[in-house]
């Protein structure tokens, strides 16, 4: 049962694709560092914790709270938790999934991380050993600069000027 005074930290891998290796780097961290409640939805991975609490799927309603709650987000470059973490102003540490580990079909995430890192909106572990590193000192994590809930004015005027010219 989570301790209501421990700071939180939330692992989501998505639901698509398992992320053993996210996983199993979290759960051996977790067991040096109790002093933090881990909480982590781990979709289909193989891998099993030991060393904190995890769902395979959380429900949409439960995600939210969750998030909410929890003082730093840990997760694959994906953008559904890439956009609710900058619109939580959560703290986010992404680790891109690696086509070239079997983890995905290619190498997308490993540049959405490096074009939002350069942006300044995600903190990125590029591998298992920067990411405890990252973890072991996630108090210095800060939020990025947030978004908001709809596109650009920029952006939504040059789609309606598209839209018009056709």
């Amino acid at each position: 049962m989570p301790d209501s005074n421990k700071q939180k930290i939330f692992v989501t891998v998505g639901t698509d694709l398992p992320f053993d290796r996210l996983v199993k780097a979290v759960d051996h961290w977790a067991e040096q560092h109790p002093q933090y409640d881990v909480l982590a939805q781990i979709g289909d991975s193989l891998f099993v914790p030991s060393n904190m609490l995890f769902q395979k799927f959380v429900e949409p309603d439960e995600y939210k709270r969750i998030f909410s709650q929890s003082a730093l987000i840990v997760s694959h470059a994906g953008m559904g938790t890439i956009l609710t973490s900058l619109q939580f102003q959560k703290p986010l540490l992404v680790v891109p999934r690696k086509a070239s580990l079997g983890e995905h079909r290619n190498e997308h995430q490993l540049a959405t991380a490096k074009h939002l890192k350069s942006l300044n909106k995600v903190e990125v572990a590029e591998d298992e050993h920067e990411l405890i590193k990252k973890l072991s000192t996630f108090s210095e994590l800060k939020i990025k600069d947030p978004i908001g809930p709809f596109a650009c004015k920029r952006l939504t005027d040059s789609i309606s000027k598209f839209i018009r010219e056709r």
